[in-house]
């Protein structure tokens, strides 16, 4: 059992719905640039019962913070990784769907960013039975198409718009992910990344 095909889109507009919620509720009401370290769990926190406020209940799957992925953990004592956001199928919870959450300071400070790609999604040590997952940078200062560019040329890859999503800063990138000995998960993976201005909410659906 997997994901269908179109449900990538469909979660996808979820998350952002949520945060215009998430925007529109606290992110107004507050001068994001003087908020803590601890940003980045209290942002996921808030966005993730936002999404599940979206849900009819009738979805084949459920949302939840902080979900263990047991599949890639390594030998005992090692915790196993675990989710910022995972929406789980109901059928079989061992199939998930992450999004993983980094803040960013700046446009360019994406490194943090970059390293959760590669060595995490990339080695399947994420997502392992999913082709698709999102990373959401949390933007705290700067242009969010500048971010995006930053990560094009960091990661690197190619920048992709999204069909669905044509007035948001969201864009996927393609890659060929490598796939842990005798095992068979997903080889060809999309990632989706999802530039979530904090500072401004004026321009929280800038896109083109």
């Amino acid at each position: 059992m997997t994901w269908n095909s179109d449900a990538s889109e469909f979660l996808l507009r979820l998350i952002w719905e949520a945060y215009d919620s998430l925007i529109q509720d606290v992110l107004v009401q507050i001068d994001i640039t003087k908020a803590d370290g601890d940003l980045e769990r209290s942002l996921t926190q808030l966005l993730e019962p936002r999404i599940g406020r979206l849900m009819t209940g009738d979805e084949p799957f459920y949302v939840q913070h902080g979900t263990y992925e047991h599949e890639s953990r390594a030998v005992a004592p090692a915790q196993p990784p675990q989710y910022d956001i995972a929406l789980v199928l109901n059928a079989n919870p061992r199939i998930m769907w992450p999004a993983e959450a980094k803040v960013l300071r700046t446009s360019s400070s994406v490194a943090e960013y970059v390293t959760e790609l590669k060595a995490n999604y990339l080695t399947c040590r994420y997502a392992p039975f999913s082709r698709e997952a999102a990373m959401l940078g949390y933007l705290v200062k700067g242009d969010q198409l500048e971010a995006l560019r930053q990560l094009s040329n960091k990661i690197p890859c190619k920048m992709l718009r999204h069909p669905a999503f044509k007035d948001r800063p969201h864009r996927y990138s393609a890659h060929v992910r490598k796939v842990p000995k005798d095992k068979n998960f997903y080889r060809r993976f999309r990632c989706h990344h999802l530039i979530m201005k904090l500072s401004d909410a004026s321009t929280r659906r800038s896109g083109n």
